[in-house]
């Protein structure tokens, strides 16, 4: 595109879009955000005004048929991720899409095709933003086989988010909304799957508990009426790779008191503990009995350049590596089978 000015239109403008995604483009020289439509006009109306876009769409199809955009941003609830990812590119637009990429692997198989169909355009997926400074550092140890050959990979993540019953429910509470997507598990996955590209799992299963059923409709809701739940409040999920090792995660909502934010790498040689909450990594050789800090070499932080990333791929032709449709198609894939396992009660569901 040369030095065009790359005009960008935000399909939703939720919590990340106004932290991370407008900020970001408005500090790139030559992108302009240029549009925006939010489920509210009057919501969309007050982004506008307070980052200075300056245009208010009233439809998210008419920012993706819009041909004063060049690009669009999606910030929506996954419910629309795949819908508004297609219409834009049905429509000549580069995608940047908020994860998870759709609401479940058929969406998601639909998103990747029409970005084959479609070379010309650049398809991003936001990633999973948890391990951006430490992944350079994981890839190392795993090349230099220092754990030996991992056995075993472990999430754990609990929260207290959903702790309180009386709280408003969540759009990530309601599969109407979220799709197959329960709780942290998809973002989660995708750093391992970003730390093991050829991470092949044969079969999963998973249990899911629901404690609370029913909680009060969302602040900005148009109905006082308790609306039902139907997302697991915890989960936890096995899987059987196929080289002989297993996962195990564990993901709680509702739990009281300080949460639990790491995943481990266990090996026949050594153990690997990545602490996300304090952002290091811990490390025992086989025999010892204590952890020692890794040290992590500053220069391989990664940091948050989700936007940066999208226009260098636009201009500069870089390929997309965080996170092509492809790589979401992946995690989607393992969402559903677990839920499938979720919903048949823990029986083992294979990953098709």
């Amino acid at each position: 595109m040369g030095e065009k000015t790359l005009r960008i239109g935000l399909i939703g403008a939720g919590g990340n879009t106004r932290l991370r995604h407008i900020p970001g483009f408005q500090e790139i020289d030559g992108a302009r955000i240029v549009c925006v439509a939010n489920r509210r006009r009057s919501s969309a109306e007050s982004v506008a005004k307070e980052y200075g876009i300056p245009r208010v769409a009233d439809s998210w199809e008419a920012v993706a048929e819009d041909p004063e955009v060049d690009a669009v941003c999606i910030g929506t609830w996954p419910n629309l991720h795949a819908p508004a990812t297609l219409r834009a590119l049905e429509a000549g637009k580069h995608v940047l899409t908020e994860a998870r990429v759709a609401m479940n692997a058929e969406e998601a198989d639909q998103v990747c095709d029409a970005a084959r169909a479609r070379p010309d355009k650049v398809v991003q997926v936001v990633p999973s933003p948890f391990t951006l400074d430490l992944d350079a550092t994981v890839a190392r140890i795993l090349a230099e086989g220092l754990l030996g050959r991992v056995r075993e990979i472990r999430v754990l993540h609990t929260t207290s988010l959903f702790l309180d019953p009386g709280a408003p429910v969540s759009w990530r509470q309601r599969t109407a909304l979220s799709g197959n997507n329960m709780l942290t598990m998809g973002i989660y996955h995708e750093v391992v799957q970003r730390w093991f590209p050829r991470l092949s799992i044969g079969r999963v299963r998973g249990w899911g508990r629901l404690y609370v059923r029913e909680r009060p409709a969302a602040e900005d809701g148009a109905s006082s009426l308790p609306v039902a739940v139907d997302v697991p409040d915890s989960l936890t999920v096995d899987g059987a790779l196929a080289d002989g090792g297993r996962l195990h995660y564990v993901f709680s909502a509702v739990e009281a008191g300080p949460g639990h934010d790491r995943i481990e790498l266990i090996g026949a040689d050594g153990r690997l503990c990545v602490d996300i909450a304090e952002q290091c990594i811990r490390f025992a050789r086989a025999g010892e009995t204590a952890f020692t800090e890794f040290a992590v070499d500053p220069t391989t932080r990664r940091g948050w350049r989700v936007e940066a990333d999208f226009i260098a791929s636009i201009r500069d032709g870089a390929p997309v590596t965080l996170t092509p449709p492809d790589a979401a198609l992946r995690y989607m894939r393992f969402t559903d089978a677990v839920r499938r396992s979720v919903d048949a009660d823990g029986a083992w569901q294979a990953v098709l």
